[in-house]
């Protein structure tokens, strides 16, 4: 796996690359501080389906596509996503059930749970 993190640009450019993420406008993993147009945005987010309170609505594969962003990928913290994201981990395991099921001719064993957006 070293030889990965280094033809990759080494541990150094992932903390650079973590760190400007940090920064772009629209990240949901700060604090919950930052005024007036943090709470807009926070509610515009929540209103779209985002949000703490969405991330309790998630079966377990997608909690599984989550953890692996988080602790395999080193993606951040998964707990507050934006409304964008949680839909793409939604595509992710939605391709993941299809797969299965064309495989193995059965379904996944994890029930997919319905999830609305805005």
């Amino acid at each position: 796996m070293d030889f990965i993190k280094n033809a990759m640009g080494g541990e150094d450019n992932n903390k650079s690359n973590q760190q400007a993420k940090s920064n772009e406008p629209g990240n949901q993993q700060g604090s919950d501080g930052g005024g007036f147009l943090s709470g807009i945005g926070n509610k515009l987010n929540s209103a779209a389906g985002g949000g703490r309170e969405s991330e309790k609505n998630e079966d377990y594969l997608d909690k599984g596509v989550d953890a692996a962003q988080q602790y395999i990928f080193k993606q951040g913290d998964q707990s507050n996503e934006s409304a964008m994201e949680q839909a793409k981990d939604e595509q992710i395991s939605d391709f993941i059930r299809d797969k299965y099921k064309s495989t193995t001719g059965n379904d996944f064993p994890v029930k997919d749970k319905k999830t609305t957006f805005g």
